[in-house]
């Protein structure tokens, strides 16, 4: 990670301060997530163009209802990726987390209880992760696979069937449709406690990564570990930190999940890690760690999201493309990040 000194300028080096052009000119870091920008609202044109109806009020809140639980996750691996680590772990956190909210829910426990049990599951199964990383050297591909199948087995131990929570149970009130704008016909803003939630994780997070002294130590970390230490920041609780809070926003990611569809199952969630770490990477973080935005890992969110509503409406693309179109996405970004990467090695 570069660190940036300013320093007061001569005659010689030109002796005025830099021009609002220069200041407005985007960093090379920043690329990623701008080409992000870029592509999700050429998305919108294109599918605007093509099938109509995309530009709506309607689609907007169908985006942010049904990828409330991706963004989440994809804040949550963004701490991850920017101290140059991983969380496979995530997707199977949520169908363990979700598994055992619905059985203690039909139980008759507090709803309140339930919750809380269910994001408590997320950030165990985030500190194991996180000691095995930080105090036995374990690296994070193979601690969090180890944490993965750990909670995809308790899940099939508990349950090999789906498991539905009941239609009156407080928990399904965060999917309420709150209408927002009454437009034409159907074409109406609406959102949900679950979009409200989604907004307030997002919030803290950017607040926390780019504005206190432990954003400021992940990306440290990221940049060069041995070089924070050096420095004396708190490298050892932080990137155990990190791993906490990305265990803990899959476990409120379930919440999401589940008070929006009703039923817990023990395949639920496979591959969602995956679908997390491409947004995050689409979103500009860099892969090698020191770089990286919440909000850009949110606008990765929405571009996958809004991938699988233009193959929805296109119907004559099967789903199974929706693999191949993110895989060629990611290389896309990936090659950027390498061309970043080497671009900050040169300067």
């Amino acid at each position: 990670m570069s660190i940036l000194i300013d320093r007061p300028t001569s005659v010689s080096e030109g002796g005025s301060r830099p021009s609002l052009v220069s200041r407005l000119k985007p960093n090379v870091e920043s690329l990623p997530t701008l080409a992000a920008v870029v592509i999700f609202v050429a998305m919108v044109v294109y599918g605007e163009v093509a099938y109509g109806r995309i530009v709506q009020f309607s689609t907007i809140s169908n985006l942010l209802i049904n990828n409330a639980y991706l963004i989440i996750l994809a804040v949550g691996l963004t701490f991850v990726i920017v101290t140059g680590g991983v969380d496979l772990s995530v997707g199977a956190v949520i169908a363990i987390s979700s598994l055992v909210g619905v059985m203690l829910a039909n139980q008759g426990w507090n709803p309140i209880a339930v919750i809380i049990a269910m994001i408590l599951i997320g950030s165990v199964f985030g500190t194991a992760s996180g000691v095995l990383i930080q105090y036995f050297n374990v690296q994070p591909f193979i601690a969090t696979l180890a944490m993965m199948f750990l909670a995809r087995g308790l899940a099939s131990m508990l349950s090999t069937t789906p498991e539905r929570l009941a239609d009156d149970s407080p928990i399904r009130l965060f999917s309420t449709e709150w209408k927002v704008i009454d437009g034409p016909k159907i074409n109406d803003l609406v959102t949900t406690p679950n979009v409200v939630i989604a907004a307030l994780v997002v919030l803290v997070a950017f607040l926390v990564l780019h504005r206190t002294r432990l954003g400021r130590t992940v990306y440290a970390i990221g940049g060069s570990e041995s070089s924070a230490l050096l420095m004396g920041l708190p490298v050892v609780r932080t990137k155990l930190a990190v791993y906490v809070i990305s265990g803990t926003l899959a476990g409120l990611a379930a919440v999401v999940y589940t008070s929006k569809l009703g039923i817990a199952q023990n395949i639920t969630g496979v591959g969602w890690e995956l679908d997390a770490i491409a947004a995050v990477i689409i979103g500009g973080t860099l892969l090698t760690g020191g770089a990286g935005f919440v909000l850009g890992s949110v606008v990765g969110a929405l571009v996958l999201g809004l991938m699988n509503v233009l193959i929805t409406r296109d119907g004559g693309i099967p789903p199974e493309a929706t693999t191949i179109i993110t895989g060629a996405i990611l290389l896309v970004f990936v090659l950027l990040q390498r061309l970043v990467v080497s671009r900050k090695r040169k300067t």
